[in-house]
């Protein structure tokens, strides 16, 4: 993966996703993911867009964090998004990141998460 400093339409998904998160919006969050939508985290996986919104509304331990983002990298093809960002709650970092992205069809269909 290589960086670019231009924006693309996958680049604004991502952002997308993240101000979901941030803020809450569940309806805007599942109009970017497909139906077999797919995220694997360091402690589970989450398989289909109703498991992932049911755990993002009413199982993540921490509701009130950002996700600032550091920089975005993509695919050569411009198929994938690598994202490097911060977990941050209160002002503090709870832990840094990188979620890998699968992009299709202007949905995502799958991110990777690591952390440190």
């Amino acid at each position: 993966m290589t960086e670019h400093p231009q924006t693309t339409d996958g680049e604004a998904l991502v952002r997308t996703y993240y101000e979901s998160l941030d803020s809450q919006n569940y309806d805007q969050l599942a109009g970017i993911l497909s139906e077999e939508f797919v995220h694997e985290r360091p402690e589970m996986t989450l398989t289909g867009r109703d498991e992932f919104l049911s755990f993002m509304r009413d199982g993540r331990p921490m509701t009130e964090t950002t996700h600032p983002i550091e920089r975005i990298y993509r695919a050569t093809d411009g198929s994938d998004l690598a994202v490097r960002g911060r977990l941050v709650a209160d002002g503090e970092t709870i832990t840094g990141f990188v979620d890998l992205f699968t992009l299709s069809d202007e949905r995502i269909e799958r991110i990777e998460t690591y952390t440190d």
